[in-house]
């Protein structure tokens, strides 16, 4: 299992990233259901990487890793949804900008969290980017889409980015 994921090529409808990114490139006011609803942010490359070091150890040692598995965020970037739009507003610069929705929206918990422990202490599995980073990301992608630049070369140096810190040329 996966905190709730983020980063470019999500275009689904309600949810906060896409939501915001497609509201931010029109110029238009982004609405919040609800602003204050704490979740586990991490970049779609985290769990990702998580996924590819069990499946490792699930080829060597089966009877070992074939259990569930979360993969998560530090504590540190467990964040409300309004500090995520607020640094991704920031990033994207402009006019940005948001406001609660005040429509009577069917009930969500107000605060998710992992335990990631296991895939940290067994399979030493730990996320690499931080969340301001992980959005920082996420905007520059969704820019570079709306900007009609070659999403495959940049998604791959996001990759590249990510597994060595160094995007290529």
């Amino acid at each position: 299992r996966a905190g709730n994921v983020i980063g470019g090529g999500d275009w689904a409808k309600d949810r906060i990233i896409p939501d915001a990114m497609r509201a931010f490139a029109n110029n238009k006011k982004l609405l919040v259901r609800n602003p204050n609803s704490i979740r586990p942010w991490q970049h779609v490359l985290e769990p990702l990487y998580g996924y590819l070091m069990l499946c490792q150890q699930l080829i060597s040692n089966p009877e070992i890793y074939s259990s569930a598995w979360n993969f998560g965020p530090n504590e540190e970037d467990v964040k409300s949804v309004s500090v995520i739009v607020d640094i991704m507003m920031k990033s994207w610069g402009d006019k940005a900008h948001w406001q609660q929705d005040n429509v009577n929206y069917p009930h969500e918990a107000s605060y998710l969290k992992l335990d990631c422990n296991k895939a940290k202490n067994i399979l030493q599995w730990r996320p690499t980017w931080s969340l301001d980073l992980a959005l920082d990301e996420t905007v520059k992608w969704y820019k570079a889409y709306f900007n009609n630049e070659d999403m495959n070369k940049f998604t791959l140096n996001q990759i590249k980015k990510y597994t060595s810190d160094e995007p290529l040329p």
